[in-house]
């Protein structure tokens, strides 16, 4: 489990060689089942280039907050 999480690496388990469950990391699966839209992945790689990725909840509410003070 901690290979598949950690390098996002996939292991098919078999019972009497027939192949039963497959074990990935949750990252991996999302990414398979449903993939992040285009826009979605291009506001990520922005907020990373601009380092607002590593906000804590605290500083986003008080950036909403000065946003909206500055719109009245």
């Amino acid at each position: 489990m901690e290979r598949a999480a950690e390098n996002d690496e996939r292991f098919i388990v078999d019972r009497r060689g027939e192949p039963k469950v497959v074990i990935m990391s949750v990252r991996d699966f999302v990414d398979t089942v449903a993939p992040a839209p285009d826009v979605l992945k291009a506001i990520w790689s922005e907020s990373r280039r601009k380092g607002t990725d590593k906000l804590s909840m605290r500083e986003i509410d008080a950036e909403v907050a000065a946003y909206r003070r500055k719109q009245q």
